[in-house]
């Protein structure tokens, strides 16, 4: 059960994922959760540093899609934004949503990295289809209450996680 919520590799924030080497490896797309990973807890802004590494991912050549549980309003208006694609209310971590997210990128799990902050929602989904994925920290530690809560039993499981997967990329696990 524990390998169904241990992300292959963690950073402190989207800034630290090394795009170029995933590209290389042959990732094509990105399937972002967005409170707490792209900005913080309902902002409606999008940061120039944000904008840029969403610029930076097209360019290298990273379809980007967002893919959040959040409400219809929240999710789109955002990703109008930004200028990207998005799935709301996904029921993360069902897989339907996943699906629909590459099914709208044409990519296939094994193209497909999914960045979020939660374990529970993220990480076990992403998980559960065989994506390649990157828990972030929170941004911020405003949160939806409901998320609150559940970020106790998700320390609870990185204090059970070895060390070297949660500090850097698992290089058993690359493929």
């Amino acid at each position: 059960m524990l390998a169904f919520l241990r992300p292959r590799e963690f950073v402190t924030s989207i800034y630290d994922i090394n795009l170029h080497h995933h590209y290389e490896r042959g990732l094509r797309s990105i399937l972002t959760d967005l409170d707490n990973t792209l900005v913080e807890w309902n902002s409606p802004v999008a940061t120039p540093k944000l904008m840029a590494w969403l610029e930076d991912a097209k360019t290298i050549g990273f379809q980007v899609c967002i893919i959040s549980n959040n409400e219809e309003t929240r999710v789109m208006e955002f990703a109008k934004l930004v200028g990207i694609p998005a799935v709301y209310k996904a029921g993360k971590p069902r897989k339907r949503a996943y699906r629909k997210t590459m099914a709208m990128l044409s990519t296939t799990p094994r193209e497909t990295m999914m960045v979020g902050d939660q374990i529970f929602t993220d990480v076990l989904g992403g998980n559960r289809l065989g994506l390649y994925t990157i828990l972030v920290k929170p941004i911020h530690q405003q949160e939806f209450i409901g998320t609150k809560v559940t970020r106790k039993l998700e320390r609870l499981v990185l204090r059970q996680m070895p060390e070297p997967t949660i500090n850097k990329v698992n290089e058993k696990s690359e493929r």
